[in-house]
């Protein structure tokens, strides 16, 4: 199994993917959804399956089934992050890792998580980094086989040029994820958004 990861500007588009990544027959307990939720945001999305950190086992659970991955979205909160909406392997993991820790001794789930289902930890902090800026992470672990196909729906679904988004945030003094500092505010997050959203026709 390989790892396949896509952070994602708009909400809607995140969405889409999870749904062409379970259409192109990729099992629904194999992807995760983790999307900021600053200002709840996207509170309405959730199904109350699982809130706050450390209910993991009701995050993968509830993602479960026939239906679909986002008919499992739950709340919970990353340090560093804040808020978000969460459904899949990746929020349970990250929310177990989070109430276990010990203060101050975990760099945060959500780093340890990606890092431990292959994700280099470079690219690990930036998609956390993407995320606390308001963002939407869609992670799948896929056969061999079907890697470039999960990777071509990312892309098409406008998954973030991670080269272009790592420069970026570099440029303005950014280096790594800090599950230290503290979460943005909706009105910080919605200048976050409005930097990369493509001007109006």
């Amino acid at each position: 199994m390989r790892t396949v990861a896509g952070l994602f500007d708009d909400y809607h588009d995140a969405r889409q993917a999870v749904n062409d990544l379970e259409t192109a027959g990729i099992p629904t307990q194999d992807i995760s959804i983790v999307a900021n939720n600053a200002g709840d945001r996207h509170a309405d999305e959730s199904s109350g399956a699982a809130e706050g950190a450390g209910v993991g086992a009701g995050l993968g659970a509830a993602g479960g089934g026939a239906v679909g991955l986002l008919t499992g979205l739950g709340l919970m909160a990353i340090p560093g992050v804040g808020p978000v909406v969460a459904a899949g392997w990746l929020a349970s993991t990250a929310a177990g890792a989070i109430a276990g820790a010990v203060a101050g001794a975990a760099t945060g789930g959500i780093i340890g998580s990606l890092t431990d289902s292959g994700i280099p930890d470079e690219d690990a902090h930036l998609y956390a980094e993407g995320v606390r800026r308001g963002g939407t992470l869609v992670v799948a672990k896929v056969d061999e086989a079907l890697l470039p196909q999960a990777d071509a729906i990312l892309r098409n679904r406008n998954a973030v040029d991670t080269s272009v988004r790592r420069r970026a945030y570099v440029e303005e003094g950014w280096s790594t994820f800090d599950a230290a500092s503290a979460p943005l505010s909706l009105d910080e997050v919605e200048r976050e958004r409005d930097r990369y959203r493509p001007p109006a026709l």
